[in-house]
């Protein structure tokens, strides 16, 4: 599969999320600890906010490891919200367009799972797109078009709303064309305010999520580590595995769960798929 992390807070340098880490997604690139797949070298993105109304990116179909130009920019570049994915290609061509995050606007959009049996449902899933968006689909991914589908479905009214009736729909697609397990996700999406991240699978064995702790309350635990001082309170991560060892940094994110991060909190909310009213066969 594949493995991300999302960070919202004050700004801080690309390179002490990408590179400084214990686990650093840099690493995890080549020894992911908690994935399907150790090795995740198939092309990776970030997408950042800065002073503009629309996210920046950065897609290459370089390994993670061996991007020097991405190196380059993470030690000049800081933001105060950011997504990072590095992919684990199943089946989809290794090309810029594949790679996450995939953006509309202000929204960006990553994905770590798959869609079962994509090849055979995906004509169904692609005809329920809006036709206004349809246009701005430009790879080749489920993971996109999963995307495109909770547009459909209000993403930019109701993010939490738009996923459960875009999973919904999904698998009742899948059933009928007999897909045991439709869905396998940790989905992130932000508005460059908000972050909301997703834990679900048809068959209840998600892969993995984890939510970083409150940073004040990990200062008073370890006074003494540096690192804890350089973060500012407001620091939230969400993450596919644990960035470091520090005990009690990071809680694992329940199954089924949504997790909301804004202005420095994180609100858990349970997760479940619904079906759309309006069914396309």
């Amino acid at each position: 599969m594949c493995r991300w992390l999302a960070y919202s807070g004050s700004p801080v340098s690309l390179n002490d999320l990408l590179y400084k880490p214990e686990n650093s997604l840099v690493v995890q690139g080549k020894h992911a600890q908690l994935g399907a797949e150790t090795t995740n070298g198939d092309g990776f993105g970030i997408g950042w906010y800065g002073s503009l109304p629309i996210p920046g990116m950065y897609h290459s179909i370089q390994p993670v490891w061996h991007d020097r130009n991405l190196h380059e920019l993470s030690v000049q570049a800081k933001a105060g919200l950011v997504f990072a994915h590095i992919r684990a290609a199943i089946g989809s061509p290794v090309q810029e367009t594949n790679c996450h995050p995939f953006r509309h606007g202000r929204w960006l959009w990553m994905h770590n799972g798959y869609l079962g049996d994509f090849l055979r449902v995906k004509r169904s899933l692609v005809l329920a797109v809006d036709p206004s968006l349809y246009p701005e689909i430009e790879g080749s991914t489920d993971s996109e078009i999963f995307f495109y589908l909770a547009l459909t479905f209000g993403l930019e009214e109701d993010p939490p709303s738009a996923v459960a009736r875009a999973v919904g729909f999904i698998e009742h697609i899948g059933r009928q064309h007999d897909v045991e397990q439709p869905v396998q996700m940790t989905v992130a999406t932000t508005d460059g305010s908000t972050t909301w991240a997703f834990r679900y699978s048809s068959d209840q064995r998600s892969r993995s999520l984890f939510r970083s702790t409150d940073i004040s309350t990990l200062r008073h635990q370890y006074p003494d580590n540096p690192v804890l001082h350089e973060l500012c309170d407001d620091a939230r991560l969400v993450v596919s595995e644990p960035l470091g060892s520090l005990r009690g940094a990071w809680h694992e994110v329940p199954e089924s769960t949504c997790v909301v991060i804004h202005q420095g909190s994180a609100q858990l909310c349970p997760f479940s798929p619904t079906a759309p009213q309006v069914l396309v066969g």
